[in-house]
């Protein structure tokens, strides 16, 4: 299915009311630089623009269209978009195959659609944070970027609150699936695999409806390199209940969704916190060429809860060798022990030099990932301008640190170490 237009479009129709002029609104917010046509029957301007009183008043076929409107209409709209060669349309109205009395109008709707393309129904839609394209009646957190990562779901209010994170993830595109009525995860993925723009994707999703077409669309994404993340929801006997009453999707087997990601090459976490965090990896890094990790702290009891934290996970934390002992000794005090994870103490706290020394040494072992576990007072309750040692760590070393860092990762990079893509 090709979903070109519906994905980067350079003009908008919306359909409704409020819903409509939110999308009008946070459309013309985020900069999108097309069209944009608000169609209704009874308003002449929709949030400043001019209304057609219909879709045969439209200046030609919108590559995407918002259809706001109850599920009766959206089926009509959605045939006559239809019928002049419209890009696609995102379907917002409820009460199709999830409700007990919408298994047939949910059939007439892709059958009205044919071979265009829909999202839904029964979901928010799309945002294109690298064109500033947006099909969304709703606010949203993110902003334009110029790469970063795609996600996808079935849940319109999951895929909402992942894009109020602030913990620094990139988000390219936003896709809320709903009931997967004719358009699933899958050609949502092959849709983003040829832009080389999208680092990664994050998928959430209650169950597979074309396990072919994914297994396809998974092998177009392994030969570009292009990772996926998902998280499985449905795996208790409650949760696989929800999933049906929600957007219709049957959860299925746990232990056969865990076979089918495996087999996909597909990771699985289990909360979107680890959503978020893998796919931040993955979008500064890509995936990583083996397990071998190393760790610094300035905590023993940090470096014992990195070690704990890899029992169970195919991870490792590899003892030094002889010549990598003696690098990292020679960068530490007497007083601390080597070992992997490393606790250094604070010894060297106030020498940026030294500290230099210790993280280009660890760097320089070769580990597929090296991890530095930093903390901070609060800022709200601490006093960070006062002359003691905690306002001093806070406010001195909060951005050097950071910065000292990345700078021993680049310096490696640039032709005196190293330099391999997991630091």
């Amino acid at each position: 299915m090709d979903l070109e237009r519906l994905f980067r479009p350079k003009t908008v129709a919306v359909f409704g009311g409020r819903e409509a002029a939110e999308v009008v609104q946070q459309c013309t917010r985020l900069g999108f630089p097309g069209e944009i046509w608000p169609v209704h029957p009874r308003h002449y301007e929709v949030a400043g623009r001019r209304c057609y009183r219909d879709i045969s008043e439209l200046p030609g076929a919108p590559d995407v269209s918002f259809i706001g409107v109850n599920r009766w209409q959206t089926i009509e709209i959605v045939a006559e978009l239809r019928k002049i060669d419209a890009g696609g349309a995102v379907c917002y109205a409820s009460g199709f195959s999830e409700s007990d009395d919408g298994n047939q109008l949910q059939a007439e709707l892709v059958q009205a659609a044919g071979s265009m393309p829909i999202l839904g129904p029964n979901c928010y839609g799309l945002i294109n944070y690298l064109d500033g394209a947006l099909l969304w009646p709703d606010q949203h957190g993110g902003q334009r970027v110029k790469r970063g990562v795609a996600l996808f779901t079935q849940s319109s209010n999951i895929l909402l609150n992942l894009t109020m994170q602030t913990r620094g993830l990139p988000i390219a595109y936003v896709l809320a699936l709903g009931n997967q009525a004719q358009t699933d995860v899958a050609d949502a993925i092959e849709a983003v695999v040829a832009d080389d723009r999208v680092t990664a994707v994050g998928l959430h999703v209650e169950g597979f409806s074309d396990v072919q077409t994914l297994e396809r669309v998974s092998r177009l994404a392994r030969d570009r390199h292009l990772p996926m993340v998902a998280i499985k929801a449905g795996s208790s006997v409650r949760g696989a209940g929800l999933a049906l009453s929600h957007t219709a999707s049957l959860a299925g087997s746990d232990r056969i969704a865990d076979a089918l990601l495996d087999r996909l090459g597909i990771a699985r976490v289990r909360s979107l916190d680890s959503l978020i965090e893998t796919l931040k990896l993955l979008h500064v890094h890509g995936p990583l060429s083996g397990s071998r990790i190393g760790s610094m702290s300035c905590s023993g009891g940090e470096a014992m809860l990195m070690a704990d934290a890899a029992e169970g996970r195919d991870v490792s934390f590899p003892e030094f060798s002889p010549d990598q002992y003696q690098r990292i000794r020679e960068t530490l005090t007497e007083l601390v022990t080597v070992s992997n994870p490393l606790d250094y103490h604070t010894f060297n706290w106030n020498d940026e030099d030294r500290l230099y020394k210790t993280y280009r040494a660890m760097l320089s072992c070769g580990f597929d990932l090296s991890l530095l576990v930093l903390d901070f007072p609060r800022q709200d309750y601490c006093q960070w301008d006062t002359g003691e040692f905690a306002g001093k760590l806070a406010r001195r070393y909060s951005q050097r640190l950071h910065q000292l860092w990345y700078r021993t990762v680049m310096r490696d990079r640039t032709g005196t170490g190293r330099g391999r893509s997991g630091s």
